[in-house]
């Protein structure tokens, strides 16, 4: 008896310690793949928009007007754009590590060759290619939530969103190479950091066969999403929140140098005021949404950014004023620190606003996250494509430079009409099922 009860002790310390170890494991996982993500998505981002800085110089050397500026720091975001769709369908369908892995290697020789271009075609060409590390976003984030429960999966992807900050390492660190070494040094420098971490990537992240699709799934089944309204509203959210960072991100450097004459390293270093935090608030953005609703936060980035957004759509302009001592000159716009901490809030929004759209995308979606995620990401980098054109053209057409904020503005208040619109919508809806219920 005691023997058996002995063997039944044993067993049951050596089941107890197996799944302490598997826990353990899986827990490790993690964290690893969790880390390796937002580090390699940080890397893909600093990639992607790496003409917001080196486009610069080569506006100069090559002669460009503010549209064709705009077009080349664009023409990454767009090839980042549309990969996003089909890169989030073969995530779900083969997993993130081999499609996040290939995705990298396959930036790292266009990357280096733009050191050697020399025709505005070139740059155009290559710009394509590069362009492909943007759909990054989309294979890492659905790989990134499904390794958590859907407690902890806003937090989590607000931790790999948080790569967005990529986007600042280009503004810190491309800005001295230029400098130092000219503008070619940057995509050699950045082609041997993509090998690096793709070499990283391989070696600290894993496969987990659960995560995948029924191979029975197929395209049609996927893109069945496309039919679903709500998926279009977030869409429109996310064109706001992130292609608004992004396009921002592209055009802040030469702003801040043509607007308030600045030279590339302190227009480059100001402008990061925006761009680090947008990014990094990124993960505090998921938190908030896992404790308060993704609705609630949504709603209120929507409001903040809008206010920002309509104080910096004012332009610098001067005026006449009549008075008793005769007339008398104004002056009217915002001082740089003004402009700034407006810019600083706007950032703040909509880092928590990213985090927000895709909870939204977890809770609501959690079987078809990667289609899902691809579908928002593509609309939301296709803003980030359109908006530097747009800002170009509405610059050299009008004079204005705050004409960007101006469109801002109105897109933002787009969303929050949609927003509206659908509350009243699910109230209504809401009232219906009730009186069915007492009835």
């Amino acid at each position: 008896m005691e023997r058996h009860e002995q063997k039944t002790a044993t067993a049951a310390t050596w089941g107890t310690q197996v799944r302490t170890r598997t826990m353990a494991t899986h827990r490790y996982k993690q964290i690893s793949v969790l880390t390796m993500n937002t580090f390699a998505f940080t890397v893909c981002f600093a990639v992607w928009v790496m003409f917001s800085i080196i486009g610069i110089p080569i506006k100069g050397a090559l002669g460009l007007n503010e549209t064709q500026f705009g077009i080349l720091a664009a023409t990454p975001i767009l090839s980042g754009s549309l990969i996003r769709l089909p890169l989030g369908m073969w995530t779900d369908k083969y997993g993130g590590r081999i499609v996040f892995f290939i995705l990298m290697l396959c930036t790292i020789v266009p990357i280096y060759l733009v050191s050697a271009a020399t025709a505005y075609w070139h740059f155009l060409l290559l710009g394509l290619f590069i362009g492909l590390a943007g759909g990054a976003f989309s294979v890492g984030i659905s790989y990134t939530a499904r390794w958590f429960t859907k407690a902890r999966q806003g937090f989590a992807m607000g931790i790999f969103g948080a790569g967005n900050a990529g986007a600042a390492v280009t503004k810190f660190l491309a800005p001295s190479l230029v400098v130092a070494y000219g503008w070619q040094m940057v995509p050699k420098v950045y082609a041997v950091a993509m090998l690096v971490t793709a070499i990283l990537f391989w070696a600290f992240t894993f496969t987990e066969h659960s995560h995948k699709v029924s191979s029975t799934v197929t395209i049609k089944d996927q893109l069945a999403a496309l039919r679903d309204p709500k998926v279009w509203r977030y869409c429109q959210y996310y064109a706001i929140v992130f292609g608004g960072y992004v396009g921002l991100s592209l055009w802040m450097t030469k702003y801040y140098i043509n607007e308030y004459g600045f030279d590339i390293r302190t227009a480059a270093l100001v402008a990061a005021i925006f761009v680090l935090p947008s990014g990094v608030i990124r993960a505090l953005g998921g938190w908030l949404s896992d404790r308060f609703g993704a609705h609630t936060v949504t709603c209120w980035v929507m409001w903040v950014s809008g206010g920002c957004l309509l104080l910096l759509s004012i332009p610098h302009f001067d005026v006449v004023v009549t008075t008793v001592n005769g007339p008398v000159a104004r002056h009217v716009g915002l001082n740089v620190w003004v402009f700034t901490s407006l810019l600083f809030v706007v950032g703040i929004a909509w880092g928590f606003g990213k985090a927000s759209v895709f909870k939204h995308i977890s809770d609501e979606y959690p079987h078809n996250i990667g289609v899902i995620s691809g579908i928002v990401g593509l609309i939301g980098g296709l803003g980030g494509f359109v908006l530097p054109i747009m800002f170009g053209a509405l610059v050299d057409l009008t004079g204005v430079r705050s004409t960007a904020f101006m469109l801002l503005y109105g897109s933002t208040c787009v969303s929050l009409f949609w927003m509206y619109l659908a509350l009243k919508k699910e109230n209504v809806h809401c009232k219906l099922k009730t009186a069915d219920i007492l009835e």
